[in-house]
């Protein structure tokens, strides 16, 4: 499928996976693992199709509230996923650069160490950027933004937009183009405040676990169809 519009940075909420285990009577953890095989086949398709930046939100800090069972589920996810064979090394392998964005606050160590490992490893030719939002949460990123400018120095006359960006966790990105939450849900969570200010919204009732690329192909063809006039006149009009 070609596009006449595609944009260069997806944002995914993956949204609905403990709700696709309940239906089919799984435990929780179950539609994570199969939310991760859908999150490692778009990535491969958007670099074929040149994507440049890809963004998923794996774990956010309002998370850590769940059920300790829950969480400790989580962990050993992500321990799997960091591990040989894991979501992290086929990434890699297939072209993706990984970028960690959030914190990684309430994270064993071993989880934190072999994270950085695995984001200090280049492709060896890079296809796309992927930037695994964990410990996620767009007031916080912002926060932490602000505390980082005033660190270093910066005075009132020196902000400006390009100022702040380049201390988000994002600093050298392209803001996002599009949003995609699947699950239902028709609301951002706090995910990427600034980064979506321009960005256009798709949202789905398919679960992660169920969103293929046939899914993720229905979100750029609806993209393309958009006008994207930012402030500026309609060239339809």
């Amino acid at each position: 499928m070609e596009y006449d519009n595609l944009p260069k940075h997806v944002a995914v909420i993956m949204d609905g996976n403990r709700r696709w285990a309940v239906e089919k009577g799984l435990d929780y953890v179950e539609g994570h693992k199969e939310a991760l095989k859908r999150m490692e086949e778009i990535i491969e398709y958007a670099g074929e199709i040149g994507i440049t930046h890809l963004t998923f939100w794996a774990w956010s800090t309002k998370n850590w509230k769940r059920s300790k069972d829950f969480i400790d589920g989580i962990i050993e996810l992500f321990r799997y996923q960091l591990a040989d064979g894991g979501l992290f090394a086929k990434a890699i392998e297939k072209g993706a650069k990984l970028h960690h964005i959030g914190v990684w606050d309430g994270f064993p160590d071993d989880i934190r160490n072999k994270a950085m490992d695995s984001l200090a490893k280049d492709p060896i030719k890079k296809i796309i950027d992927v930037n695994l939002a964990v410990g996620y949460e767009g007031r916080n990123e912002i926060v932490r933004a602000i505390k980082k400018i005033i660190d270093a120095g910066a005075k009132a006359k020196d902000i400006t937009n390009e100022l702040i960006s380049s201390y988000l966790d994002t600093a050298g990105q392209p803001d996002v183009d599009l949003v995609i939450r699947t699950g239902g849900e028709k609301r951002t969570s706090g995910y990427l405040i600034w980064q979506i200010a321009d960005a256009e919204f798709y949202f789905t009732d398919t679960y992660m676990p169920d969103f293929t690329v046939e899914s993720f192909k229905q979100s750029l063809a609806d993209f393309a169809r958009r006008e994207r006039r930012m402030g500026g006149d309609s060239k339809k009009y």
